[in-house]
């Protein structure tokens, strides 16, 4: 019976450790507001990394959709020599990006829009 609960209490710190992990905002990943997005994305690699059905329902004007989905095999499609601006619906794919972008492709200056594309007022385009 005890053994049971301390299984109980071990899977249970799993799995916040996991989800907090998930939602905590990585130290070098740097969030913006709307305004501060706006005056930098123009000089930076702007990517939206929902699914494309999300994408073609309306983005950020030049952004260039490299869904989380995807982002490991297109990631030589990211260069490291230019900051990379990111967003997502909230906020969560887009930490999620960061991390990998960071790890495989090496570069550090990565922004990323904070509370995504849901609190958006900028331009729009859809296809």
């Amino acid at each position: 019976m005890t053994l049971t609960w301390i299984l109980w209490g071990i899977l249970l710190v799993i799995l916040i450790v996991l989800l907090f992990r998930r939602f905590k905002k990585p130290g070098f990943l740097t969030e913006l507001t709307q305004e501060e997005f706006i005056k930098g994305y123009r000089k930076a690699q702007l990517l939206d990394v929902r699914e494309p059905r999300e994408y073609n329902g309306g983005h950020i004007l030049g952004a260039r959709n490299l869904p989380l989905s995807q982002l490991k095999q297109r990631i030589n499609e990211i260069r490291d020599d230019q900051p990379v601006y990111l967003y997502c619906q909230s906020g969560a794919r887009s930490r999620q990006a960061a991390r990998i972008i960071r790890k495989k492709a090496g570069t550090n200056d990565i922004y990323q829009l904070k509370k995504g594309f849901k609190k958006w007022t900028g331009k729009v385009k859809k296809k």
